[in-house]
């Protein structure tokens, strides 16, 4: 009973978040948008599938980083689709912005383990599926705990560890971190490397 009333003081938390922050946000995202749109071409955004609440698919939103696959120039791999519009958006986390209408949608929340690919589903051991267990969220305890620069295992450990510790004092707790990381910077892909690979999970 506890822990449902706990999930619906969450929804209604991040419902109300979201709406107000895609309402300030909005002449920033709009910019984004042109932005984007005059370097990249169309579509403005970019849209994936990923495993969200007991790893039901759903379907992501973000800002485009990269460009199009062009084998002609040999824009192929991520480093040579990455610009430094891509990258000054992910290290800003303004691509992030659109994914307030998946909390919306209720496919997020505001905090938890982040979602990733759908084929690594199939790579997680039973503990580590278990991140599926809660909404998937912008941020989460792993993302705080060092972004990009953890290892696959820590990631994965700290998301359980969110799936049996979370609570509306932590959340407020990651949300408060993530703000101070991204304002510092902290914790983004090392140079050389536009995305971070995963490996098989053990």
């Amino acid at each position: 009973m506890k822990r449902a009333l706990g999930s619906h003081a969450k929804r209604a938390f991040d419902v109300t978040v979201a709406g107000l922050l895609l309402v300030l946000t909005l002449p920033v995202q709009l910019g984004t948008a042109i932005a984007v749109r005059i370097r990249f071409g169309s579509p403005v955004l970019f849209r994936q599938t990923r495993p969200g609440l007991h790893a039901e698919p759903f379907e992501i939103v973000k800002f485009r980083t990269m460009l199009g696959v062009d084998p002609a120039p040999g824009v192929i791999d991520d480093p040579a689709r990455m610009t430094t519009l891509g990258r000054w958006l992910r290290a800003t986390s303004i691509d992030e912005l659109p994914t307030l209408w998946n909390i919306l949608r209720g496919d997020m929340s505001l905090v938890g383990p982040r979602p990733l690919m759908m084929q690594y589903l199939e790579l997680y051991s039973p503990e580590q599926a278990r991140r599926h267990d809660v909404r998937p969220g912008v941020t989460g305890l792993a993302q705080v705990s060092g972004r990009n620069a953890l290892s696959w295992e820590d990631r994965f450990r700290l998301d359980v560890h969110y799936v049996d510790h979370h609570s509306f004092a932590g959340d407020l707790k990651i949300i408060g971190s993530t703000v101070r990381s991204v304002a510092k910077r902290d914790g983004i892909a090392p140079d050389g490397e536009a995305t971070m690979q995963i490996g098989r999970a053990s």
